[in-house]
């Protein structure tokens, strides 16, 4: 018998009207009453994810429209909703915005209505009073399959502010005013250049969590937002399984430098047979023994280039381990991390690990951002020549002073509609701008540790015996 949970979509009508801030109020007030919550982010955003899963005690989960197929969106979903009690599901921009300005592919509105969520509109409220019905109103007629069932003001003056605010929406939207969130700088999550810090950076601490949950409890309604949400149920088989087969031990760089994951990417490595061995390029003197590949995902390795750069074990551990041909798989931080150097937007250089004959430039803008999808051109680590995935771009930064490598990818870019030769493979070793999603190509993890399986075959028999 399916068990039952209930869920919602929180969005908004366009970028900086604090969702995120929204949503971890909403979290943080639901896990005070006891519920266990499980959190979704929309589109290819790792960081906000880190925020839900701090707030939550459960991992975040992406679920993309253009990444991901229907099927694997709902997948992802029902399997990691087990257990839960609430299901809150963060978009990405604002609710209609996609991939393309033709489609509602890759959009909030997409997602909400292939999972039968109702939407609750976060509006900035801070600069208009009645007016925001017309907002409100056109975000309901716009897409009439899409719910729309309930609005959260943000940045409110006061009670006289939010009693207009609600007269106006009531007597003219279909939504439910549910409430407020102030105007209070305590509560405000800070940005760089990139959006918002890393949860990681200790910036979500118990106190904050408390002040949110406090805060929300005081000035919405929570009791109508629960019964506003979507009930649905969920097997209680849904999880994720583990391939009974000799393990691989895959190496995962993950501290404040580098914590660009998707969680699902690291599941089917798991599935796949993969042991998965946390390490700190930052902190760590040396890689852990017994490793049979590295993962060496996105971050800010930029903000920790003086640190990186004087942990001298870790770099020669690292490089000893190329050398020697141990595979390695890098995105975009990783990518910096094996570079010669990081030139750092004030013209510092420090160097880094060395193993890809080439330089990191940074910037100060996007370089290639937005969706990307890859063809692989030549068999590398990641499967066979042909195949393809979907990942997106998001980096400042820039490559300077590189030599002749082998290029394993074919990239294009959905915004720029660019296309160019991309994947650097040294040895064993292949780094990337691009953040792959691996469910995107569903035998992408279990090639790549199959791979890792046979090219290690005979330390897995010198193991045994």
């Amino acid at each position: 018998m399916a068990e039952m949970t209930k869920g919602f979509v929180v969005a908004g009508p366009a970028s900086g009207v604090g969702k995120t801030t929204v949503t971890l109020a909403l979290m943080a007030a639901l896990r005070r009453r006891g519920l266990q919550v499980q959190s979704f982010k929309c589109g290819p955003d790792f960081i906000d994810a880190g925020y839900h899963t701090r707030a939550c005690g459960r991992a975040s989960r992406n679920l993309d429209g253009w990444m991901l197929s229907a099927d694997r969106n709902h997948d992802i979903f029902s399997c990691s909703a087990a257990g839960a009690d609430v299901c809150v599901v963060e978009g990405v921009m604002g609710l209609f915005d996609g991939a393309s300005g033709k489609s509602e592919v890759g959009s909030t509105a997409e997602m909400a209505k292939l999972l039968g969520l109702p939407v609750i509109l976060v509006v900035d409220a801070s600069s208009v009073a009645r007016s925001v019905a017309a907002l409100v109103h056109g975000f309901e007629t716009f897409d009439p399959k899409v719910r729309i069932s309930g609005v959260i003001f943000n940045k409110v003056a006061g009670l006289a502010h939010y009693d207009m605010l609600r007269d106006a929406v009531e007597s003219t939207c279909g939504a439910t005013p549910l409430g407020y969130l102030p105007r209070d700088e305590r509560i405000q999550v800070p940005e760089r250049y990139l959006g918002l810090f890393t949860a990681g950076e200790d910036l979500l601490p118990d106190s904050r969590l408390a002040l949110l949950a406090e805060i929300a409890e005081a000035s919405i309604g929570m009791e109508k937002l629960l019964e506003l949400a979507e009930s649905f149920g969920v097997p209680p088989t849904a999880g994720h399984s583990a391939k009974a087969s000799p393990p691989v031990r895959i190496g995962v760089a993950r501290d404040r430098a580098f914590c660009f994951y998707y969680e699902d990417n690291l599941d089917a490595l798991r599935a796949a047979g993969a042991e998965i061995v946390e390490f700190s390029p930052v902190k760590d003197a040396a890689l852990p023994a017994g490793l049979d590949a590295l993962y060496i995902g996105g971050g800010y390795p930029e903000l920790y280039t003086d640190q990186l750069s004087t942990n001298q074990g870790m770099i020669a551990s690292v490089k000893k381990f190329a050398e020697e041909g141990g595979a390695v798989y890098a995105e975009c931080g990783g990518l910096m991390y094996l570079a010669k150097k990081i030139v750092t937007r004030d013209g510092k250089a420090f160097p880094m690990a060395g193993i890809l004959p080439l330089s990191v430039q940074m910037t100060d803008r996007l370089v290639n951002f937005g969706y990307a999808e890859v063809c692989l051109t030549e068999d590398c680590l990641l499967g066979a020549a042909g195949t393809r995935a979907r990942g997106h771009s998001f980096h400042c930064s820039t490559i300077t002073e590189s030599s002749p490598m082998d290029q394993t990818y074919s990239v294009s870019y959905t915004l720029s509609r660019r296309e160019e030769a991309e994947g650097f493979r040294i040895k064993n070793v292949l780094g990337s701008y691009i953040h792959l999603h691996f469910m995107s190509c569903p035998g992408l993890a279990a090639t790549f540790v199959e791979n890792l399986r046979r090219a290690n075959q005979k330390k897995y028999s010198e193991r045994a015996d």
